[in-house]
């Protein structure tokens, strides 16, 4: 063992040059030896010479140096991140352009054509999409509003609050008035009381079905809407009189004095709660298919002759498989998977449906006798939790009829999400297994297509990795897949949470971040136009749920801020934690220039004559017609041109000549 200690002879040795690489024996004769060079000799101190530690000092030192080592790699990887992020383009960030401000914190918002509904407490307020001027405040509920949706009918507007009892009412919102029609799940006795857990409404508004939950079950009632008698009722109304003895309803006929946000308020909505309209009609209710179980039929013939006119072939309800084979499966499958499912405790998912309404399509697979007018919806798609069946109901039935589904789509796995486009002309279905599938409803409404069939989708896709990607798929052409937005690895605040494309500016989809962050995002370009962010000191409380709404016909969306909660003393005249932010993209240059060059008009988005194959075929033939009049008009017009311009060539002509 050596020692820094050493004699004083040893302390007092001369520096000394030693030669480097290793040391050889020299040859026995003189001409063999190497000549020396300066370069192969180094100086070295005899002073400073490192004399090996013993143990345990030397694992110290090997941890130490480890420790600076590592310490000094993150050292130059924050360094290397600093200057990467200040190097980085940031976007251009733009403020709102109005401000709604709230005593208590909006809990949902919706936008129907010109109007904005955000629900709240004890109610909801209905405020102007342009201004941000409230109109209107309906607070007669005793719990608050957790949800509302919003549908155009044409002019009219179907209003659909759900509140924190689960209870769901219809409100009917027509030339500035405010009509009441039902309570669709309220009871006298509140242990009876179910729970609205979703809605839809189809496009046009024919059809409604609510996700109902009570008593350990759920279920989907589907409703036609009398939309027709109610523009009729409107128009001549009938007052309740003696009305008989119903279920208990919110008095809805009076309007109390509002103490509220400290704005100028210009009550030009009336509320006409005396005024009766249609109830809803039920035509449907769709229970969740029951487990695969053991066969009770004696032969195969007994299961073919089961199944009629082919409806619900590809349920799995139907089968030949005995209760024996089942369970035989099953413990196969324990036996060879046991080390991967011991200690796992399987928790029941309760079942959820998604569901949507299908326009008339050969690719749904519909009696023949039912005709549907064009553009109504004709078919309720649904699918459960945990299950591998897409089932196809026809809408065209009364509550006698037996509710089986007249088509049924099989996967190979669960189905995890769908979404169908706004013009109904795409279906995206994607499976626990990672396969996206994509059905184009267009093709069987565009009987009489104009010219050659072209079918192209882009969709977005936000996986659960928090990438973001774009597939691309055309007709007969292999998909695309492409990635918008890389898994944020070493910046985890900036993982999307939530995308929404914006139907008035094609091609551009707003992401919200877990920091808070909201961005426009390109994905032609896959590049960031810009961001949104409210005005400091407000910023988003759970910005991994944020409460957002974006305008399907209008350039604008509005956003949730809720303004941070103060230590110190406050204002008790100014109480106003919560805002609602109004961003109109008409208001920001970089935007701007987008409207400016977008090739899909405003107008075609409202009328939906983007998208020709949803529109009845006297309306395309229409359309056909006046084109070929406008190209007849613009060549009768273009050889009067020629025809004057060769007139006052002849004239010149003339007078030339004479002089």
């Amino acid at each position: 063992m050596s020692s820094p200690i050493g004699s004083r002879a040893q302390r007092m040795r001369l520096p000394i040059f030693t030669q480097k690489g290793l040391l050889e024996v020299p040859s026995p004769t003189e001409k063999d030896w190497p000549k020396d060079d300066e370069e192969d000799y180094v100086f070295k101190d005899p002073d400073q010479e490192l004399h090996s530690l013993p143990q345990p000092y030397r694992m110290i030192n090997k941890l130490v140096n480890l420790l600076f080592d590592r310490s000094w790699e993150v050292i130059e990887e924050r360094d290397t991140l600093r200057e990467a992020e200040l190097s980085r383009i940031q976007p251009t960030v733009y403020p709102p352009v109005f401000e709604s401000k709230f005593n208590k914190m909006p809990n949902c918002m919706a936008v129907s054509q010109d109007y904005v509904f955000i629900g709240g407490a004890k109610g909801f307020s209905v405020y102007n999409l342009y201004d941000a001027k409230r109109m209107y405040v309906w607070d007669k509920l005793k719990v608050d509003v957790t949800s509302i949706w919003a549908t155009d009918l044409g002019s009219e507007t179907l209003i659909a609050p759900v509140d924190e009892m689960g209870v769901i009412r219809l409100f009917y919102f027509c030339k500035d008035s405010l009509f009441f029609i039902k309570a669709i799940n309220e009871v006298e006795d509140t242990s009876k009381q179910t729970t609205c857990v979703k809605m839809a409404i189809s496009k046009g508004g024919d059809f409604a079905a609510f996700l109902l939950q009570g008593a350990g079950d759920i279920w989907l009632d589907v409703y036609r809407l009398p939309k027709e008698s109610w523009l009729k009722e409107v128009e001549h109304p009938q007052l309740t009189t003696n009305p008989k003895k119903r279920v208990r309803q919110p008095q809805l006929n009076t309007l109390d004095p509002m103490t509220s946000d400290n704005l100028e308020m210009d009550i030009n909505v009336c509320f006409k709660g005396d005024i009766k309209l249609s109830l809803p009609i039920h035509i449907m209710k769709i229970k969740p298919p029951k487990p695969v179980t053991g066969t009770t039929f004696k032969s195969p013939l007994e299961v073919f002759a089961k199944i009629e006119d082919l409806y619900g072939l590809g349920s799995g309800q139907n089968h030949f498989i005995k209760d024996s084979q089942w369970e035989q499966q099953a413990a196969i499958f324990n036996a060879m998977y046991k080390k991967y499912l011991d200690g796992e405790c399987e928790e029941e998912v309760p079942s959820m449906a998604t569901f949507h309404f299908l326009l008339p399509s050969c690719i749904t697979m519909m009696p023949t006798e039912v005709k549907s007018p064009a553009g109504v919806a004709c078919v309720l798609g649904i699918h459960w939790t945990g299950y591998h069946n897409f089932f196809l109901y026809s809408l065209n039935r009364t509550l006698k009829d037996k509710v089986d589904p007249e088509g049924v789509w099989p996967f190979a796995a669960p189905i995890a999400v769908s979404k169908l486009s706004n013009s109904c002309s795409y279906l995206v279905l994607a499976c626990e297994d990672g396969v996206l599938t994509v059905w184009d409803m267009a093709e069987g409404q565009n009987v009489y297509p104009e010219g050659r069939p072209k079918s192209q989708i882009t969709c977005v896709v936000l996986c659960t990795d928090a990438s973001l990607h774009l597939v691309v798929a055309k007709a007969t052409q292999e998909p695309t897949i492409s990635v918008l937005v890389e898994r944020p690895v070493k910046h985890p605040e900036e993982a999307i949470c939530a995308v929404v494309a914006v139907l008035t500016l094609p091609g551009m989809v707003l992401t919200f971040s877990k920091g808070g962050s909201v961005h426009l995002l390109d994905v032609a370009k896959r590049q960031v136009v810009c961001a949104f962010a409210p005005p400091r000191p407000y910023r988003l409380a759970v910005p991994w749920e944020p409460v957002f709404v974006v305008s399907l016909q209008h350039p604008y969306f509005l956003l949730r801020g809720d303004r941070p909660a103060e230590t110190g003393p406050t204002n008790d005249t100014d109480d106003s934690q919560n805002s609602v932010f109004y961003f109109h993209f008409n208001a920001y240059p970089l935007v701007e220039n987008i409207l400016r060059n977008c090739i899909v008009s405003q107008v075609d988005l409202m009328e939906d004559m983007a998208f020709p194959y949803v529109l009845p075929l006297e309306k395309r033939c229409e359309n056909l017609l006046q084109k070929r009049f406008q190209k007849l008009e613009n060549k009768v017009k273009e050889q009067e041109h020629w025809t004057r311009l060769r007139r006052y060539s002849l004239l010149l002509q003339k007078e030339n000549f004479r002089k």
